[in-house]
């Protein structure tokens, strides 16, 4: 392994400098062969880091798919990588972009709430602790498709000042070191109330695919709760599996 450091007086939070490590690490031929990498206890050393440091890098790294990490084995390069595991972590306007379609914002509005009770209970805090509330219509320059309501935890750190126009978990990395690990979804049909099928340009009643999103950092702790109200004749839902 060439000699890899960390700039400690570096702006840069040390999460994303071990993860930009990581990266040019598993370039390397001999890793990309299948040999083990370094050893959480041992590669943290080298680098003045926590372990807990290090492994927050390496989560999004097998939660990416790029890695492989087995108890007893260790962590391997992960063979015959496929870039579709990893986006499910793209931004919905990233994944947009992907596909060649051009995405416009019809309504953007953030807003201070009280959480009910079930928000309350998710995100493990006082019913009286307001949440920072996002909600977005999107879709293509010429029709909205998916109305999305966010949540996030105070713990978070927004102020409500930031640019929403921009990837969301791109945003959370770089301006509040929060990186997104897990995402646990619920999946299912509904239909659009008055208000929902106002924004949509839908009548009401008409079927939307309703998608409830719990996301959470390497920590397993609550990050985001979101919800998604798909224009039912505009979006599929595709879900790929290997064994």
């Amino acid at each position: 392994m060439r000699k890899y450091s960390i700039d400690h007086k570096s702006p840069i939070p040390l999460h994303a400098q071990a993860e930009t490590l990581l990266r040019q690490l598993i370039q390397e031929e001999d890793y990309r062969n299948g040999k083990v990498l370094p050893n959480e206890v041992e590669l943290a050393k080298k680098l003045a880091i926590s372990r807990t440091t290090l492994r927050q890098s390496i989560n999004k790294l097998v939660f990416e798919g790029l890695l492989v990490r087995k108890k007893r084995s260790g962590t391997r390069v992960a063979q015959n990588v496929v870039s579709s595991k990893s986006n499910n972590w793209l931004s919905f306007s990233q994944e947009m972009k992907l596909r060649g379609i051009p995405i416009k914002n019809f309504e953007l509005h953030v807003t201070w709430v009280t959480p009910d009770e079930e928000l309350a209970a998710f995100f493990e805090i006082k019913p009286d602790r307001k949440v920072l509330k996002l909600e977005r219509v999107r879709g293509r320059p010429d029709e909205p498709f998916v109305y999305f309501v966010s949540y996030f935890h105070p713990r978070v750190g927004l102020t409500g000042e930031e640019d929403f126009k921009r990837p969301l978990y791109e945003m959370l990395e770089h301006e509040h070191s929060i990186i997104a690990t897990l995402s646990k979804e619920e999946i299912s049909a509904v239909a659009a109330n008055d208000d929902i099928a106002d924004k949509l340009r839908l009548p009401a009643g008409s079927p939307l695919l309703f998608r409830k999103r719990y996301v959470f950092d390497p920590g397993e702790r609550a990050i985001e709760y979101n919800l998604g109200y798909y224009k039912a004749s505009s979006f599929v839902y595709t879900v790929e599996s290997t064994r």
